[in-house]
């Protein structure tokens, strides 16, 4: 960590135990995500109730490299935030959550939904159950009518639009899928 950790204790007296437990958790933070610039981590006490202990708050301020990430564990969402350490490892927790968010999205390995690919019907030869695929492209893609769901072969016209999963065939690409495409999607 470039800059010291701070570590603040409100309303509530200081604690070498704590404070220990606190470092202990900054370091496996910078084991899940090394390029930590600095951190903050304020345990706070903020009032005792008549019928119940202290509910401790943790609130952890991390500045990494494009980013600040800030977490907080307030002490009105679990009752047992009454053991500081408990307030602790959920906040902890917590920070190791975004933090792994923060470098999946950094290394730009964040989850990306494919689409299918899209084309129009060219061809449809009902009596030998067939059809053939214009892709977007440009490319020409066979497909038979056990290739479309839920009897939907019955249903297609030369001209529809699809969504398909090509795979390779023994005579070249051909459609696993077909799926018609309903008249508010648009081809590219």
């Amino acid at each position: 960590m470039q800059s010291p950790l701070e570590i603040t204790f409100h309303r509530m007296e200081a604690s070498d135990a704590v404070e220990a437990r606190i470092r202990h958790k900054v370091a496996g933070l910078e084991r899940v995500y090394d390029p930590i610039m600095g951190c903050r981590v304020v345990v706070d006490a903020p009032h005792g109730h008549h019928h119940k202990g202290k509910l401790y708050q943790v609130r952890i301020y991390l500045t990494v490299p494009g980013a600040e990430l800030a977490v907080s564990r307030a002490h009105h969402e679990a009752q047992a935030h009454e053991d500081v350490y408990v307030a602790i490892r959920d906040a902890f927790d917590a920070a190791r959550r975004r933090l792994e968010d923060c470098a999946r999205r950094q290394r730009g390995n964040v989850k990306v939904h494919a689409t299918e690919p899209h084309g129009r019907i060219e061809m449809l030869v009902p009596e030998q159950d067939y059809g053939k695929i214009e892709t977007s492209d440009g490319r020409t893609v066979y497909f038979h009518r056990n290739s479309v769901p839920d009897e939907g072969y019955d249903h297609l016209a030369v001209g529809n639009e699809v969504r398909f999963v090509e795979a390779e065939g023994d005579l070249g690409p051909q459609a696993s899928t077909v799926r018609p495409v309903g008249k508010h999607h648009l081809l590219g």
